[in-house]
């Protein structure tokens, strides 16, 4: 069973003004507080403050080192960060826990990827395809920043986030559940002609290494999207399209 569960699988920590005072002014977004450095004024301070309280939004102050830690950005948070509730984003134990016995399922897993804009791409196109989760481990991955939100065009904060520590942690929990773990990798089979069961989770590398060794041991196999045309291969952010849409396919079948 799943345990207690942490605020880090919980909220989207947005920093910087422009970024906070843009979810204040969501209506569909539910934002938990906004914390602002100690002594910080000014017309777009006071824009925030004013979009808070007709929100009803908690307002606390700390400083500017607080601010800091919590935001996980030095740079660039200009003394300012709001808590936006994630309403689909849960522990992977959480997810696995509430899938109903016998239940299909597919998942991708991003393993060890660099680039927040990959991230969000691939988060907009798993929640367009209809997939059941998107495994972003803690570590290893970037943070659900303001370059991800931005890069989803605003759907990380909808889209249905998985949360682990380490991805072989994720990939373990997910084959506890009795997901069939398959890399998208050049050398493997096709993608688009493969037997796939009703579980199925498809882990997608590192944009320049690819899959990662360790966890390549947890995988059952390899799959490939063909490639045409003198094409060597696609960027994860494309390949993580193809592979979603291929799942929602054999998942809802035109004429189905």
């Amino acid at each position: 069973m799943s345990g207690e569960r942490s605020p880090k699988d919980t909220f989207i920590t947005v920093y910087g003004r422009k970024p906070v005072l843009e979810a204040l002014d969501d209506r569909e977004l539910r934002v938990d507080k906004v914390v602002l450095a100690e002594g910080l004024r000014g017309q777009p301070v006071q824009a925030i403050l004013d979009g808070a309280r007709r929100r009803g939004v908690p307002v606390q102050r700390a400083s500017a080192h607080r601010v800091k830690v919590l935001a996980g950005n030095g740079r660039h948070d200009q003394g300012v960060l709001a808590d936006v509730v994630a309403p689909r984003m849960a522990p992977v134990a959480e997810f696995t826990d509430a899938l109903a016995p016998g239940a299909p399922a597919a998942v991708l897993v991003l393993d060890r990827l660099t680039n927040p804009a990959n991230v969000g791409m691939i988060l907009r196109s798993a929640t367009a395809a209809g997939l059941d989760g998107v495994l972003l481990p803690r570590r290893g991955l970037p943070a659900i920043d303001p370059l991800v939100v931005k890069a989803s065009a605003g759907v990380a904060f909808r889209a249905p986030v998985l949360r682990s520590a380490t991805v072989e942690e994720g990939c373990a929990a997910l084959a506890d559940a009795g997901f069939a773990l398959y890399g998208l990798d050049a050398g493997g089979d096709s993608l688009l002609g493969a037997a796939l069961p009703d579980r199925v989770a498809l882990v997608l590398g590192n944009e320049t290494d690819g899959l990662s060794g360790s966890v390549r041991p947890l995988l059952e196999g390899l799959l490939a999207i063909p490639m045409h045309g003198g094409v060597e291969s696609l960027g994860v952010a494309s390949a993580g399209a193809v592979a979603a849409f291929e799942l929602s396919r054999r998942r809802h079948p035109v004429g189905a």
